[in-house]
């Protein structure tokens, strides 16, 4: 696409209605941002922002007026901003602006100005790209920056002093990353050595923020590119210290580990292959987060990493909480298949016990298929022989799961002996010991010694309660 014909490319009607409006109140409007950038790369983009020489709140009222119905209009008078969402559409409107900023804050002080003064405010050049809307020049692109020719050459690049771009909006930096990673461009060399001399700035940026950012790298195709990225900025020690502790391989009679931050990203891009679920992705970053705390030196073993799973599972919560991210049904998810990765592989190593099939059924529940793509994406070996001898143990799993989920569903599967019951018969307090002979009861179950029958359940727990 050439400059030339943008007009050709601005087919929905709201473009021209907005010109119109424009035109009617002697104001100057422009489609600017994201929309312009993806119009390039022929992208779809639902949310179009529009800069105006002017209010932008008196142009979103004016457009919604002519709309009617059609235009939902919301007004965020603190912001000098409104949107209206129309057709599947959110149309952002605002007027230009110039920005000035404090050493301690990211949020500027704000002036009206120019279309010159907000191209210059913005972060990177290929998203200060304005095509006008107004009659006279409708389709004419204001391109100060190149940031078409930065498009054409895959590169992220800000429009002023990197360091003056950082420095003054520090969330600017992780957007970089993002968007490097997200369109799978450079980020240009002057600009990198701008994040990595202000990376210490992100410090003032809010955790919610961050973890925005963080998501849409995650949801991308490839998301260790954006990993590798933080680590080389210097912003991943201070964002995720736990992931950065990953990093490192350490050596003992010439038997070393591998770097187990390497290994991290592979399988995340291995899952990313595999399933857009953002969260079984962020279970497999934190796998194995409790490596570095639980690495040890066996003189017969080697390298150990005893029970990292389970420490691995606890410190899930602490991570999510530390970062402000959703402590719900999210974290649970991620905490429970972070407990588990190992399971699968070692019931493959087993020989694929019935008992060992149904107690990976019965605690990964409905995650199971999740739980299976993470074990075989955690395949990362170039150990030829324990790949096979792996694949193999995954393919017979995989089958006899088949074959028991079809005869009885463990996934759904309930202990017939609850804890209450346990203590109103058997004249219990809460205890440790409710909790064992529950146990006691599921391991039978599980093992074929009783069926899976609510008397046969409790007559053993009867006859075994003090084996």
């Amino acid at each position: 696409m050439t400059p030339k014909n943008l007009k050709e490319h601005l087919t929905d009607p709201i473009f021209h209605t907005i010109g119109k409006t424009a035109d009617d109140m002697g104001l100057e409007v422009y489609v600017v941002g994201g929309y312009v950038r993806d119009l390039f790369l022929d992208r779809h983009s639902a949310d179009l922002d529009f800069v105006t020489v002017g209010s932008g709140i008196e142009l979103a009222r004016a457009v919604s007026e002519r709309l009617g119905r059609k235009g939902k209009l919301t007004v965020y008078a603190n912001y000098g901003t409104a949107q209206i969402k129309h057709k599947g559409l959110e149309l952002e409107f605002v007027g230009a602006r110039k920005e000035s900023y404090t050493r301690d804050s990211r949020n500027p002080i704000v002036e009206n100005g120019t279309l010159d003064d907000d191209q210059k405010r913005r972060d990177f050049t290929i998203n200060a790209m304005a095509i006008c809307l107004n009659l006279n020049r409708f389709g004419e692109l204001v391109d100060p920056f190149d940031g078409l020719a930065d498009l054409a050459i895959k590169t992220i690049r800000t429009p002023l002093d990197p360091d003056v771009t950082f420095s003054d909006d520090p969330l600017r930096m992780m957007r970089a990353i993002r968007f490097a990673t997200q369109l799978e461009f450079e980020i240009l060399p002057e600009t990198f050595e701008g994040i990595k001399r202000n990376a210490e700035r992100i410090k003032i940026i809010t955790k919610e923020r961050i973890n925005d950012e963080l998501g849409k790298i995650m949801r991308s195709r490839k998301p260790s590119i954006g990993f590798h990225l933080l680590d080389d900025s210097g912003l991943l020690e201070l964002i995720m210290p736990e992931v950065y502790a990953l990093k490192g391989v350490e050596s003992v009679g010439g038997r070393a580990h591998k770097d187990n931050f390497l290994h991290t990203l592979q399988v995340v891009d291995n899952v990313a292959e595999r399933s857009d679920n953002e969260w079984l992705r962020w279970a497999a970053l934190l796998h194995d987060i409790a490596k570095p705390v639980t690495k040890k030196w066996d003189n017969n073993l080697g390298w150990t990493f005893h029970n990292h799973n389970f420490i691995g599972e606890r410190m899930v919560p602490k991570i999510f909480q530390s970062m402000k991210m959703p402590l719900n049904d999210k974290m649970k998810y991620v905490q429970k298949l972070v407990g588990l990765h190992m399971r699968p592989q070692q019931v493959g190593e087993e020989g694929v016990s019935d008992s060992g099939v149904r107690r990976l059924l019965t605690d990964a529940g409905e995650d199971v298929e999740d739980l299976m793509i993470l074990a075989e994406s955690d395949l990362t070996s170039r150990n030829p022989v324990k790949v096979k001898s792996a694949l193999d143990g995954f393919m017979a799993l995989r089958e006899r799961m088949k074959e028991i989920i079809a005869a009885d569903d463990y996934r759904k599967w309930k202990n017939p002996i609850n804890g209450h019951e346990i203590m109103e018969r058997l004249g219990l307090p809460p205890s440790q010991e409710i909790s064992r002979l529950k146990q006691m009861v599921k391991d039978a179950i599980l093992d074929g010694v009783i069926p899976n029958d609510h008397d046969a359940a409790w007559d053993y727990l009867v006859a075994h309660r003090d084996d």
